[in-house]
């Protein structure tokens, strides 16, 4: 018997030791498999991504990429044509392990400031998507929006008008050429340098004048993003325009609701209370509520304004417990504004501050 068996595969020769590795590998593979699995079965219920949420997070997360992809290709191979360089542009165009493929395999995709703001968004989008439409009461009066791009004040109109726009931006499909992330600049900075690495590292061979094409290609993408553009920023700001008063507070979050414009909905919310957009989101989206609940009552909004906004929601969000939420609609109308006001102050201290101290509650006992 030969002391060095081989397989044969495709008719080349695999050596004992390429099998026993392959073997260690297949083991190693099993336990982080089985590993997952374990994570996955003891995750509490309201933890785990939906089928539906799962699925908008992986086409969210597709498209971003290969925008991002693509307009740094497109322009690094530009910039290698206009250098003579044909050899470095037939590797960058060829097909071969995407990019996507690649940040998914590094780990770098795990970033959690970056899965916090997609899942946040997918969320979003679905709370909207699903909400109750409701009826105006005369049907010829515009939806809210569209009411204040007829402002005869400028900049109030000017910001419906730029909401409208984003709105028309973020529903465009990736295929037309004119996507955008429109993610936070910090996070769309993190994604550009990720993928200009990844093209990189896909051409055998690259030199100096593929790093500068790339580098070049990253910088033009970092140059032409304006964090301004995204419609959760275009939201805020035509919530400063138009400066809600308490009064029609509770007015303008119902029909926004109404509206399904949830985008919306959370820009009013967080200029009332005087926090980010993302701190005003998570309010929203928390299937609990009753962070949100005690923030319309910071704002003093009625008894039949909450339930309106409950109802709009339990009714979109299938984690939320409408009969629990009618039980306590009493006590929830029942606190002070100014009890809520001051259960709610830690919410406007310094987003770092805050953040340190939550992290700080994460690492255990003193």
């Amino acid at each position: 018997m030969s002391d060095n068996p081989v397989g044969m595969r495709d008719g080349l020769a695999v050596s004992a030791r390429e099998l026993l590795a392959r073997a260690a590998a297949a083991e190693l593979r099993a336990y982080k498999g089985l590993m997952v699995a374990v994570e996955d079965f003891f995750l509490p219920e309201e933890a785990r991504l939906d089928e539906h949420s799962r699925a908008g997070l992986a086409a969210l997360l597709r498209s971003l990429v290969e925008t991002v992809e693509g307009e740094i290709r497109e322009h690094a191979v530009r910039l290698l044509t206009g250098h003579g360089e044909s050899v470095l542009v037939g590797a960058l165009i060829e097909p071969g392990t995407s990019v996507l493929t690649r940040l998914w395999n590094s780990g770098l995709l795990r970033d959690g400031d970056l899965m916090e703001e997609l899942i946040a968004r997918v969320r979003q989008e679905m709370l909207g998507a699903a909400l109750p439409m409701s009826a105006p009461d005369d049907p010829e009066r515009p939806s809210l929006i569209n009411r204040f791009v007829q402002h005869p004040d400028r900049v109030v109109a000017a910001s419906a008008m730029a909401v409208l726009i984003a709105e028309s931006r973020r529903r465009t499909s990736p295929d037309t050429g004119q996507y955008q992330t429109e993610l936070p600049a910090e996070l769309h900075h993190r994604l550009v340098w990720w993928t200009a690495a990844a093209l990189r590292e896909r051409v055998e061979g690259a030199n100096e004048t593929l790093d500068q094409a790339l580098c070049d290609a990253a910088q033009r993408s970092l140059s032409a993003y304006d964090e301004g553009d995204r419609l959760e920023a275009a939201a805020m700001r035509f919530a400063a325009a138009i400066d809600a008063q308490p009064r029609e507070l509770a007015g303008m979050f119902v029909e926004s609701l109404g509206d399904r414009r949830i985008v919306l909905f959370i820009a009013l919310l967080g200029h009332a209370l005087g926090v980010p957009y993302a701190l005003a989101r998570d309010l929203v989206l928390d299937p609990a509520g009753e962070r949100l609940w005690l923030a319309l009552r910071a704002l003093e909004i009625g008894r039949e304004g909450v339930a309106q906004i409950g109802y709009a929601l339990s009714e979109a969000d299938p984690r939320r417990d409408l009969e629990k939420f009618a039980d306590t609609l009493d006590t929830i109308a029942a606190i002070l504004p100014v009890e809520a006001r001051a259960a709610l102050a830690p919410l406007k201290l310094d987003p770092d501050y805050r953040a340190a101290l939550i992290a700080l509650q994460r690492g255990g006992a003193k």
